[in-house]
């Protein structure tokens, strides 16, 4: 059976908007007096005294000082949560989800579930746009959960989380700026081995694939690209489209046009090496003899093409088991490390290169 969703708390939900108004700095120093917050807030009493007290262990309030409390800081680190379900936040659902992504999904699921945390997954396409912080605040107050699961998540969605204090662990890589535990494949090295491989193979003139909007780990596939050669060895070209299929027709043939033409692609996501590839096919190319292909992503059905894509993968279990170490340890001690967790995939030569 599914686990129903556990209702946030009076005292959560309370809590939850003095933390949002000492960080909008409404009340500078102290507190309003218990009466004025109790009529701000419409509860009783003994439901804002036991409110202050958890925002008191949590740092943010001094105790009692001559019947006031002293604000000390406006960033509540919020307490660890013990049991309680995690919740993941996708701009996108399942069924538009590649086959990797669902496989290590459904092991995270698993492996959260065996150490006593349901997980939910929260398909919330409003929320990726530049300005987030509303319905964010809505969601999150809504859905009272131990930790959170972003995935696909923006800038903006990290800044946001990161500075509420809610603890989070991000599905990819973290923004510029922002710190919070992260779990990614290691795609720098990827596109930087990818490459020099296709150096060694005589191809001097490359082009990258990234869709836009980029996420973290597409920003450091075009870094690990760029830095794979001294500037001036080889001709290195960073070409970005939507993710539609005919975008993406576009932006081949752009790539087709430079002077000179790249006879290597390297494509970040495996569902567009595979449309780069029957474009190629119906262009009268031979993918391996004409022009190389190589997919950054991995994807079962890429074994399938014919000629085979050469690709690099990770194991997505692999991938869910070091997700779940870090969300448990966030939740069970209220910390987690900061540095980034990165799987370095291994090369699947096929017959494309």
């Amino acid at each position: 059976m599914n686990a129903v969703p556990q209702r946030p708390s009076l005292v959560t939900l309370s809590a939850e908007f003095l933390r949002e108004a000492l960080g909008r700095g409404e009340w500078v120093d102290f507190l309003p007096s218990e009466r004025a917050l109790c009529a701000r807030l419409r509860i009783s009493r003994p439901t804002l005294r036991a409110v202050l007290v958890q925002l008191e262990r949590e740092g943010v309030l001094s105790a009692v000082e001559k019947k006031r409390r002293r604000i000390l800081s406006t960033k509540a680190q919020r307490c660890p949560v013990k049991g309680g379900s995690i919740a993941l936040l996708t701009p996108v659902p399942a069924q538009q989800m590649p086959p990797f992504v669902l496989f290590w999904l459904d092991a995270l699921r698993e492996l959260l579930a065996d150490a006593g945390h349901p997980m939910q997954v929260h398909v919330s396409a409003r929320d990726f746009h530049d300005n987030p912080a509303l319905s964010l605040r809505k969601l999150t107050t809504r859905v009272n959960a131990a930790a959170w699961v972003l995935f696909r998540s923006s800038a903006a969605i990290q800044g946001w989380f990161a500075g509420q204090g809610i603890p989070t662990v991000v599905a990819g890589s973290c923004a510029q700026g922002v710190d919070l535990p992260s779990v990614d494949i290691d795609y720098r090295a990827a596109c930087r081995h990818a490459a020099v491989m296709l150096r060694q193979k005589g191809h001097l003139t490359q082009a990258l694939l990234l869709p836009e909007p980029a996420h973290g780990g597409d920003e450091e596939s075009a870094q690990g690209f760029l830095e794979a050669f001294p500037e001036g060895s080889a001709e290195l070209h960073v070409l970005r489209h939507q993710e539609s299929v005919a975008d993406l027709v576009d932006c081949l043939e752009r790539a087709q046009r430079l002077r000179p033409a790249p006879t290597a692609l390297v494509v970040a996501r495996s569902h567009h090496a595979l449309t780069v590839i029957t474009h190629l096919l119906r262009q009268g190319y031979h993918p391996g003899r004409d022009i190389a292909v190589v997919s950054r992503d991995d994807d079962a059905f890429l074994a399938h093409l014919v000629p085979e894509m050469t690709r690099y993968s990770v194991d997505p279990a692999k991938f869910a088991k070091r997700l779940s170490r870090l969300v448990l340890e966030l939740v069970e001690t209220g910390r987690a490390g900061l540095s980034p967790v990165r799987l370095v995939p291994s090369l699947k030569i096929g017959k494309t290169v």
